[in-house]
C-alpha cells in the first residue's frame, strides 16, 4: 500500500535488522506458503520500539508464526519478563523454537501450541502489551479476551487492519476476511474500554490503549 520506492528508502534508513533475524527472514520466504505473514524488518522495528517504550513485564502475542515479531517484542521486556506467544500451526513450532533457542531467548518466551481462545484464560498474567496477529475472523473475540487481563495504560496492537486495502472497498458476502477486519475496526473504535489510533503503515496497525 505504500510505494515500494518509499518502503525501500524508509527500509535503507531504518537500523538495520540482526543477523539472526535476517536469517529467520529468508528462511520463511524459502519454507512458508505465506512468507508476507512475518512481521518484516520495518514492522518489526516498530514492535521493538514500542516494547522498549513501554518496558513491559509480561508480553502476550496471539499469531507466533515462524517467530519473527516475538524476536523483535522481547527488546523491550523488564528483567525477568516474560513474552507469551502463541499458535495454532504445530508445524510452525519446531522452526520458532530453534530460532528462539539461537536468539538465546528460551527463558524469555513462553510458546503455546493451540487454539489462543482456549489458551489465553488459562495464562494467569496481567499484560503490559499484546500483539495480535492471527485469524483475521476472531480479532474481536481475540480482543475480548485479552482486554481484561491488559493492566490500565497497557496497550493492545492489532495486525492487518487495512487489509490490503479493502476496507474502504465495497465488500461482497464471502469475502470474510475482510468483513470481519471491517468489523474489529468499527468495534474497537466505540468500545469505551481502549482509545485507538489506526496507523497506515504496511498493512494497518490498530494502537490501543487501555483506559
Amino acid at each position: 500500500m505504500i510505494d515500494s520506492l518509499i518502503e525501500e528508502y524508509a527500509s535503507n534508513h531504518s537500523t538495520p535488522e540482526s543477523l539472526i533475524l535476517n536469517k529467520l527472514y529468508r528462511e520463511t520466504n524459502l519454507k512458508q506458503m505465506n512468507p508476507r505473514m512475518l512481521s518484516g524488518h520495518l514492522q518489526g522495528k516498530l514492535l521493538e520500539m514500542i516494547s522498549c517504550m513501554i518496558c513491559p513485564k509480561q508480553i502476550l502475542e496471539i499469531g507466533t508464526f515462524t517467530g519473527y515479531s516475538a524476536i523483535n517484542l522481547t527488546k523491550g521486556l523488564q528483567n525477568g519478563g516474560k513474552l507469551h506467544t502463541i499458535d495454532i500451526d504445530e508445524e510452525l513450532e519446531l522452526m520458532a523454537r530453534s530460532y528462539f533457542a539461537e536468539a538465546g531467548l528460551n527463558e524469555k518466551i513462553i510458546l503455546y501450541i493451540g487454539d489462543a481462545l482456549k489458551i489465553v484464560p488459562t495464562i494467569n498474567e496481567v499484560f503490559d502489551l499484546v500483539f495480535i496477529d492471527a485469524d483475521k475472523e476472531d480479532y474481536i473475540a481475540y480482543f475480548n479476551i485479552c482486554v481484561d487481563k491488559v493492566r490500565q495504560g497497557g496497550f493492545i496492537i492489532a495486525d492487518n487492519v487495512l487489509w490490503n486495502g479493502k476496507v474502504v472497498n465495497q465488500t461482497t458476502k464471502n469475502d470474510k476476511d475482510t468483513i470481519a477486519i471491517k468489523q474489529f475496526n468499527e468495534f474497537v473504535l466505540n468500545d469505551t474500554r481502549v482509545e485507538n489510533v489506526l496507523l497506515p503503515f504496511r498493512d494497518g496497525l490498530m494502537l490501543m490503549r487501555k483506559l
